[in-house]
């Protein structure tokens, strides 16, 4: 082999070793924490540091969760509940490196347990799969599902007259509503797809997709805020303006997440919402998405007709002119006005 051969090799060589040495390998810095298997209760503090095993001179560490500054020593009081990221962001040697961990955060309170006084029963349509139920000026509207069957209907909750009623497209499988600035907001299944709707004439006047949420639901408003669930534990938070997902729930108890969340109603302060197949609904706080209470509705399904299509309790809806609330099922015969309280 010639010098000059040689002396080109070489040099390759520390090219390499040099290009190699420019981009250093990371430190694999981890956050500990006090928490075992990194679940936590409202009510504890959350302790973290920093895992070092390379001895790295650290300049700087900071921590946040979901992105927000936290202190290392947290007291968990405010905090939502479920899965959170925590982030530490570490200085050291010129170099700045992120490493993540994820936290459960449950509830430190046992959901209460709510029964129910039946007030009056009404009639109810037996052929609709009903989805979403909401009072709006003393008027019932109802969304109903199932490919080529799914409505939006305004009713006389007192006869079961309809008062008005529009088909959604055979392709559309309808889910839950809610009525917002005189609008009305119904979901679709699997279609990613909401419509808006003129509370009075019904003519469609919009329609949105959905973002990060897997499938529509319920959906339930404070007045501002839109709530959509997608069957999950999530609770997806939308702007009125725009119906983008801006942030969300993750509904847990004082045990773990609950999943199913379906049709939910808005009711002094709390999302009352129905658990798909369980026959009952979950009272959750929409500030940390914790299960504050439960009601058992399955005895109702035995007060209506039993027939081979009936189906879960599904619909509930507060009127606020009379302060009860109301429930139904898909495919019941019977819409019951009820009043709940504290066993």
């Amino acid at each position: 082999m010639s010098v000059f051969k040689s002396f080109i090799l070489i040099a390759l060589s520390l090219s390499l070793i040099n290009c190699g040495n420019s981009n250093p390998k990371k430190n694999n810095f981890s956050i500990d924490t006090n928490a075992k298997d990194n679940v936590v209760k409202l009510g504890e503090t959350l302790k973290l540091s920093l895992n070092n095993p390379n001895n790295a001179t650290i300049s700087s560490i900071s921590y946040q969760m979901n992105g927000e500054p936290i202190n290392a020593s947290l007291n968990l009081n405010n905090q939502k509940l479920g899965v959170q990221t925590i982030t530490a962001t570490v200085n050291y040697d010129d170099t700045k490196e992120e490493v993540t961990t994820n936290i459960t955060i449950l509830n430190d309170q046992l959901p209460k347990i709510y029964d129910y006084k039946i007030i009056n029963e009404y009639p109810h349509d037996i052929t609709s799969y009903t989805q979403g139920l909401e009072f709006h000026n003393g008027i019932l509207y109802e969304s109903t599902g199932q490919y080529g069957e799914s409505k939006l209907r305004k009713v006389d909750y007192k006869t079961s007259d309809i008062i008005k009623s529009v088909d959604l497209a055979p392709q559309y499988f309808g889910e839950g509503l809610t009525i917002l600035n005189n609008n009305i907001y119904q979901l679709t299944w699997r279609e990613n797809t909401g419509f808006v709707y003129d509370v009075d004439s019904f003519e469609k006047t919009g329609s949105f997709k959905y973002g990060q949420s897997k499938e529509g639901w319920g959906i339930c408003n404070d007045g501002t805020t839109l709530y959509k669930s997608d069957g999950t534990e999530n609770i997806w938070l939308l702007d009125s303006q725009t119906l983008a997902e801006v942030s969300k729930l993750q509904v847990y108890t004082n045990k773990g997440k609950i999943i199913g969340i379906n049709e939910m109603e808005w009711i002094n302060g709390r999302i009352y919402a129905n658990r798909y197949q369980k026959n009952g609904v979950a009272i959750i706080n929409p500030e940390n998405g914790a299960v504050e209470g439960v009601i058992d509705f399955s005895p109702l399904r035995q007060l209506v007709i039993q027939h081979e299509g009936l189906d879960v309790l599904n619909g509930i809806a507060y009127n606020s002119e009379t302060k009860t609330i109301f429930v139904t099922g898909k495919r019941w015969d019977k819409l019951f006005e009820v009043q709940v309280y504290e066993k």
